[in-house]
């Protein structure tokens, strides 16, 4: 059985549908935030680390993110994507 989590930067734990990838913008659900963003005022994550627990039967994957400031989302967003 595989198991898929984010884990928010204050430790809080969610469960997804499946793995992302490294360095992939998301929101707070999880869900893959295709760029350019449309703007620079929203609450995004990238995923920073990538952590595999394996046991008998099982694994957990946990996705460790970490919140993007808003000079890093205006370098993904769309010119004059600002609200």
């Amino acid at each position: 059985m595989d198991e898929y989590f984010i884990v928010f930067p204050e430790g809080d734990v969610q469960e997804i549908p499946g793995r992302l990838p490294i360095n992939d913008i998301v929101d707070i659900n999880g869900n893959h935030l295709p760029l350019p963003l449309p703007t620079n005022r929203m609450i995004a994550f990238r995923v920073a680390r990538i952590k595999v627990n394996e046991t008998k039967g099982r694994s957990e994957t946990l996705h460790y993110l970490e919140l993007l400031s808003a000079g890093e989302l205006s370098a993904v967003a769309r010119p004059g994507g600002s609200d």
